[in-house]
């Protein structure tokens, strides 16, 4: 028979083991790895998207799900030792921005389950084996949709800009996420009677020199990339054109805000709620593979009439009636 003084010091051994025996059984936290290809301060509105849309799914960071982020600082080259990183630290999902990240992300891992946001048909660039069902590890949100939406932006440039027939493109040539859209690019001017010319910007601070060959080379307008990049310096990039004088159609909203003159796209924060909803789907235990590739849920035309007024350009009211926001 057990003494009175024994069994207390069992029962009290045996509750102090209980809540370490309990926390030892319980799953660990599942971890979304991110890979933004542009700057912390750029990304935060994007990151305060997919937060909150992950809180309004039940996945609240530091209580059930836990956020390792990495930023790629809008230099393609850093976004596979990126990837590889988060490979590294067993994320249970990884969220990849622009072409550079979703390539980076599917070279670093076939097994764990990845969301992209990309400009590039997921087929044509081997990240699925179709829209409808991926058959891979990716799924995610193709921002252009098709090769229509190219067109559409070189149309409203033309409307806002009427006669235009000479425009220059700025591209990093060593960014996915602009080269991608060269090929539709040009196959889109032939027909509207535009002619392109390309300049090659693969870092910011060669951007003056850059500006001053598009000064000496009677370009009527500009067709900016919407790589990160152009991103991550988008207020350096939008002031430098101001100074030029030149009417610019740029690709996110962001760059509006900073001063721009027009864009055409979706909206960035949205299709990172986007991504959060698929990244929900995923921890609840679907396949990627079996998860459709996405399009943006709106595309949205933005015009900012101030920098029209800077650069001496008369936005017609017509053409102010077709913008989802016009800003003064």
């Amino acid at each position: 028979m057990i003494g009175r003084r024994k069994l207390i010091t069992l029962l009290g051994g045996a509750a102090a083991a209980w809540p370490l025996a309990a926390r030892a059984q319980q799953p660990a936290m599942p971890m979304i790895g991110v890979l933004s290809p542009i700057s912390d301060p750029a990304a935060r509105p994007v990151i305060a998207a997919f937060r909150s849309a992950l809180r309004d799914l039940g996945y609240i960071e530091g209580r059930n799900v836990s956020l390792a982020l990495r930023y790629g600082d809008g230099i393609p080259e850093r976004m596979p030792p990126l990837a590889r990183e988060l490979v590294a630290l067993n994320a249970d999902v990884i969220v990849a921005g622009a072409q550079s990240g979703a390539l980076a992300a599917s070279a670093a891992t076939r097994t764990i389950p990845i969301v992209v946001v990309t400009p590039e048909d997921p087929v044509a660039s081997g990240l699925a084996r179709s829209i409808a069902r991926p058959g891979k590890n990716v799924t995610g949100t193709w921002t252009f949709g098709d090769d229509g939406f190219v067109s559409k932006r070189l149309e409203f440039l033309q409307l806002a800009v009427p006669g235009v027939t000479r425009i220059g493109v700025l591209i990093n040539p060593d960014d996915p996420t602009d080269t991608v859209q060269v090929p539709s690019l040009l196959a889109a001017a032939k027909p509207l009677g535009i002619a392109i010319h390309i300049f090659e910007v693969r870092d910011i601070a060669q951007f003056d020199d850059v500006a001053a060959q598009i000064a000496g080379a009677d370009i009527k307008a500009l067709f900016i990339g919407q790589g990160p990049t152009f991103y991550s310096n988008r207020a350096t990039i939008a002031s430098t054109v101001i100074r030029l004088r030149t009417p610019a159609v740029y690709f996110f909203r962001e760059f509006v805000e900073a001063g721009g003159l027009m864009s055409y796209g979706p909206n960035l924060p949205d299709l990172w709620r986007q991504s959060a909803r698929l990244v929900a789907k995923i921890l609840k235990g679907d396949n990627p593979a079996n998860l459709p590739f996405e399009l943006p849920t709106r595309y949205e035309l933005i015009v900012n009439v101030k920098t029209a007024k800077e650069i001496g350009l008369r936005i017609s009211d017509s053409f102010l009636l077709l913008a989802d926001e016009v800003i003064e």
